[in-house]
């Protein structure tokens, strides 16, 4: 009998510890990836993020989350999601790249900025100059850079959202200067692309070109852009020039609801996004010269950023209006930039 109850005990036992094993498997989250489809100069921002991101999230729920990149011109990207990249995550660099995938694509829905603080932009940027070391061009306003001679490199905005972000930083001054109008606007952004001797695809590509290739005399960029290629490079190469007036760029952050539902990521997708808004978050931003939303990190950065009145595309209509009228199939650019004709 003894040796009965011994067997059963054990045998009890046995499919006690079998099952505590299932559970045990069924309570460990599955490992995820999630692919943050982004526009060109966020490469070092996420690659600081992403790993500090994952190991608060195992800290917190177990689960093991690694990253996929994508980086391109801001409209491309939002083009190749459209398209059936599988996003879980865009971090674009205008609102319109973000509109196209709710209302075309309805991957998401339409009142997506309402999701996130801050219309769904955890951080702003803007445009500065870019010049060669000692500004030998001179170059202080948005006036000098259309001084004869002098090349200008900046990306295409059809498929940039850092070459749009220029084009209407410029097109938003002009319109403002004494005597302004959309009629010498317009002048000024078909004298200023008469001076472009290259339109990368890309705000990274037209670093490259104006950096390591030495092309051009200013090189119109994201802020965060320029302080990058000036870390790059070491002091004495290039330095930035803050112009008297700018725009205020905010790019966008959202989860793509099509593609997280269906992989079951919803969940740490929105935590991801969220986690750009917390303290580290924001300091790692900072970091990146990006220009951070929080307080406390504005404290700690702050200083470092120029203090340029920005204009804002809300008061102009916003993307909603601005995207078509200037780059929609025929619109202003298109009849404005003429390649190869003299200005």
């Amino acid at each position: 009998m003894k040796h009965a109850i011994d067997r059963r005990t054990l045998l009890a036992a046995g499919a006690a510890a079998a099952a505590g094993s299932a559970w045990g498997a069924a309570a460990e989250p599955a490992p995820v990836t999630l692919l943050n489809v982004s526009y060109d100069p966020t490469r070092e921002l996420y690659k600081a993020y992403n790993p500090v991101f994952a190991a608060d999230w195992k800290r917190k729920t177990g689960q093991t989350v690694t990253f996929e990149q994508s980086h391109g011109g801001s409209a491309k990207q939002s083009l190749s999601v459209l398209n059936g990249l599988q996003a879980d995550v865009v971090t674009l660099g205008i609102s319109s790249d973000i509109d196209i995938l709710a209302s075309q694509g309805r991957l998401l829905p339409e009142n997506w900025r309402t999701r996130l603080p801050v219309e769904s932009t955890p951080y702003t940027s803007t445009i500065v100059f870019l010049v060669r070391a000692g500004n030998p061009k001179k170059i202080r306003t948005w006036a000098d850079i259309l001084q004869p001679g002098v090349q200008i490199i900046t990306p295409n905005p059809k498929t940039s959202s850092g070459g749009r972000w220029n084009y209407i930083a410029a097109y938003l001054q002009a319109l403002k200067a004494p005597g302004g109008s959309d009629a010498s606007a317009r002048e000024f952004i078909r004298k200023l692309y008469q001076a472009v001797p290259v339109l990368d695809s890309g705000a990274r590509g037209s670093t490259t070109t104006f950096v390591q290739r030495g092309q051009g005399d200013i090189l119109l960029a994201w802020e965060n852009e320029a302080y990058l290629a000036i870390d790059e490079v070491g002091p004495g190469k290039v330095e930035i020039v803050a112009p008297p007036v700018s725009v205020l760029a905010e790019p966008p952050v959202a989860w793509i609801d099509r593609v997280t539902e269906r992989k079951g990521t919803t969940q740490v997708a929105r935590a991801y996004l969220k986690g750009l808004y917390t303290e580290r978050g924001q300091q790692l931003i900072g970091e990146n010269y990006y220009r951070p939303r929080g307080v406390k990190a504005q404290e700690k950065f702050g200083a470092r950023f120029p203090k340029i009145p920005l204009l804002n595309v809300k008061d102009y209509g916003g993307w909603a209006k601005l995207q078509p009228e200037h780059f929609g199939e025929g619109a202003v650019f298109d009849q404005l930039y003429k390649p190869g004709r003299p200005g």
